[in-house]
């Protein structure tokens, strides 16, 4: 968790700057809309985290695209939802890839590997792969969640400092 100091001071900032920020812009693979992604999701809700996803804030009718760019543009951060699916569709340069590219652009991504490695990662993406995150080989689904809701839970700091 160290050494994820610096997205925590990014994250602190763009809440001072921008409050109504969702916390995290949550990125995954199409195949893992239904599955692990939405675990997360839900694991990350549960601690109080905000999230943005596709599967719960894209409506129908909406233009995708143009809603995931809203998407990115109002979250403090983003995750990456790094899974062998995801891995075939960044080399495809899908969706997921454009998303990948916006978040590496901004220097606001916190990879989460699960079910594949970090060297795996590295071999289809050596940007994100340098990147400090946290893996499930380590840490349960769980526990990663809660690592997350301490990275960027923001509101209790920010009203300390105010008041």
């Amino acid at each position: 968790m160290r050494a994820l100091t610096r997205v925590r001071r990014t994250v602190e900032e763009r809440a001072r700057q921008q409050p109504d920020l969702r916390d995290v812009f949550l990125c995954h693979a199409w195949d893992d809309r239904r599955g692990v992604a939405t675990d997360l999701h839900g694991l990350l809700e549960a601690q109080g985290v905000s999230v943005w996803f596709s599967e719960k804030d894209i409506v129908l009718g909406q233009p995708f695209l143009r809603e995931i760019d809203r998407g990115l543009a109002k979250s403090r951060t983003g995750l990456v939802l790094v899974t062998p699916a995801l891995l075939k569709r960044v080399d495809a340069r899908g969706v997921s890839d454009k998303e990948l590219s916006e978040l590496l652009a901004r220097d606001l991504l916190i990879p989460v590997v699960h079910d594949t490695t970090y060297d795996d990662l590295r071999k289809v993406s050596p940007l994100l792969g340098s990147r400090n995150g946290l893996s499930t080989e380590e840490d349960s689904l769980e526990e990663v969640a809660v690592k997350i809701a301490e990275l960027v839970s923001v509101e209790e700091d920010l009203t300390a400092h105010v008041g």
